[in-house]
């Protein structure tokens, strides 16, 4: 082949190289300003992480930079990846700092309930023998073959998980009070849920409901070797499951009171 011709043919195969990998590298900063725009369009992300979202900013302007120059596809796809990676850096520390905000005023509300506690147990402990029949009524606890019961419904909880809802803590508060002031007296703590679903599931959703409230009032002074906690799932319903009336009454947690020695009777 003559010089001439191969020259040609190796500059042509060269731009035909050098055209895809533009294309490869404009892609990668079309990708990197899209996500930029995400983080920086966020007011918390801006908030929280605002040197990771600079960082972001000024390697994407570096990308665009470089885009303009002949044979800089590298550099291009480089700072284009580091804007990326920036951005998301930004997002992660975001979300971890306010995973530690809502840590920390979860910790801060336990705290303001352990005090409340506190100063309502001094204040009944003086007349705590009319209280104690008081604070049993305002449990709406039942008398049953088994004992006595307390019975939490399903409203307490958020729909299909065991998290406690913000509802839960005025009625729980009442039995973490009435166990101070009965230091010998336990509880068995009993989750069920209705038929709709896999049985196996609701059994593990009936147990983590039931220890959901063990963890509650543990947070709050109740020691654990006071509480037994256990799972039905879809045994022993108190309605039919065919309404939706039926099964809302069986979505439940069963709270069984010991006797004033602290026994318990059998499990079911």
């Amino acid at each position: 082949m003559k010089p001439v011709l191969l020259m040609s043919v190796l500059l042509v195969a060269l731009a035909a190289l050098q055209g895809c990998a533009t294309q490869e590298s404009q892609r990668q900063l079309e990708q990197a300003a899209i996500a930029f725009q995400s983080v920086s369009e966020d007011p918390q992300i801006l908030h929280d992480a605002p040197k990771d979202v600079m960082r972001a900013a000024e390697s994407l302007e570096r990308a665009k930079r470089f885009a303009g120059y002949w044979g800089s596809a590298e550099d291009v796809a480089h700072y284009a990846y580091l804007s990326q990676r920036y951005g998301e850096i930004a997002r992660q520390h975001s979300e971890q700092i306010q995973n530690q905000r809502r840590a920390t005023q979860l910790a801060m509300e336990r705290e303001r309930l352990r005090q409340a506690l506190q100063e309502a147990r001094l204040l009944d402990i003086q007349h705590q023998g009319r209280w104690l029949e008081d604070q049993m009524i305002s449990l709406a606890a039942a008398e049953t073959d088994r004992g006595l019961v307390m019975t939490l419904g399903d409203v307490l909880f958020k729909a299909a998980s065991a998290e406690l809802g913000p509802s839960a803590n005025r009625t729980l508060i009442k039995l973490v009070r009435f166990l101070q002031l009965n230091p010998k007296r336990k509880v068995r703590i009993e989750g069920y849920t209705d038929n709709r679903g896999d049985a196996a599931e609701n059994l593990v959703l009936s147990k983590a409901r039931a220890q959901a409230v063990s963890d509650f009032m543990q947070s709050l002074g109740i020691a654990d070797g006071r509480m037994e906690v256990i799972g039905y799932g879809e045994q022993y319903r108190v309605a039919e499951n065919a309404s939706a009336r039926g099964r809302a009454q069986n979505r439940r947690v069963e709270i069984l009171f010991s006797d004033e020695q602290g026994r318990l009777s059998s499990p079911r």
